[in-house]
């Protein structure tokens, strides 16, 4: 391959076609004196003359003849693999399965609507949400995972992030409960006893450093891995808890018996993210999925 100059494939499928060094000339943009020498090259590499005279024009030879149509093919097949992939994907054609890593809350409130609009639109695709344990890059990396959703982090520098939507902390409390009785304050807020959600078992957070900023400090007697967990428990109880607003403006189930209030103590905004790996940056699959994704949960946010 160190002696094959690849550029003379293109060249001989259009002299082939053309039969005419002249017309090959303007199609391949060289001067007239440009494509004769790369005809006299071709005809040192293939060992044959290709295309000789017969009165004013130039006519294959039989060796040309059985050439053309494989060398047509070939370029042909050589321009779709260095040809930058598209978004003429038909989704309708796709049988693929992409793998979506996110928390409970993301599943519940979201992966509904997500599979309708998928199989609406690729019956042959298949999704499969993944148990979000920890922010580690490795499944990203080597491809187990597709789709990572949660709030952006540093799990590696190359991980690219879209944002799907913006989110913030409220307080949720059950239906009748004496904390919404009357009007919020910090001191009555952080007199309740509060129902925490953390993967890793932590007992603080944002709202509490708020909090300590007043002198205050929330009575924490429950730790949960997932909102869910949470917000079942708050609805049983006279316990606090602490969730994204989403989960209690999507009105379902997860939301029932249960009032949602604005702390009364201001805390970070919650940037809610879509993560890939780059080298999916311009899979057609991929980004279609992508996109599908951040409409649909845009639209139901």
């Amino acid at each position: 391959m160190d002696t094959v100059d690849l550029n003379l494939l293109a060249a001989l499928d259009v002299l082939l076609a053309e039969g005419s060094v002249t017309t090959a000339a303007r199609r391949l943009g060289l001067s007239v004196s440009a494509a004769s020498r790369t005809l006299a090259r071709l005809r040192s590499a293939t060992g044959d003359p290709l295309l000789v005279q017969a009165g004013r024009s130039l006519v294959r030879t039989p060796h040309a003849e059985q050439l053309a149509g494989r060398v047509h093919a070939l370029t042909q097949e050589v321009r779709a693999l260095l040809t930058p992939a598209t978004d003429l994907m038909d989704p309708a054609l796709l049988e693929r399965t992409f793998t979506i890593r996110a928390n409970e809350g993301f599943v519940t409130l979201f992966a509904a609507r997500l599979v309708a609009s998928i199989i609406d639109a690729a019956p042959n695709v298949r999704l499969r949400f993944a148990p979000k344990s920890d922010k580690e890059a490795a499944p990203l990396r080597d491809g187990r995972i597709d789709l990572e959703i949660g709030t952006a982090g540093a799990s590696a520098p190359e991980i690219r992030s879209q944002l799907i939507l913006r989110d913030c902390f409220i307080g949720a409390a059950r239906l009748g409960h004496p904390l919404l009785a009357e009007p919020m304050s910090p001191q009555r807020y952080a007199a309740c006893r509060h129902v925490v959600t953390s993967r890793r078992g932590a007992s603080k957070g944002p709202v509490d450093d708020a909090l300590h900023e007043l002198g205050l400090q929330r009575r924490i007697v429950v730790i949960v891995p997932s909102f869910l967990d949470a917000m079942n428990i708050a609805r049983c109880s006279d316990l606090i808890a602490l969730v994204p607003r989403s989960c209690i403006r999507d009105g379902g189930v997860a939301a029932r018996g249960l009032d949602g209030f604005d702390l009364p103590v201001a805390t970070p905004e919650l940037a809610i993210s879509v993560m890939w790996h780059p080298r999916l940056d311009a899979d057609p699959a991929h980004r279609w999925l992508r996109k599908t994704l951040v409409a649909t949960c845009r639209s139901a946010a």
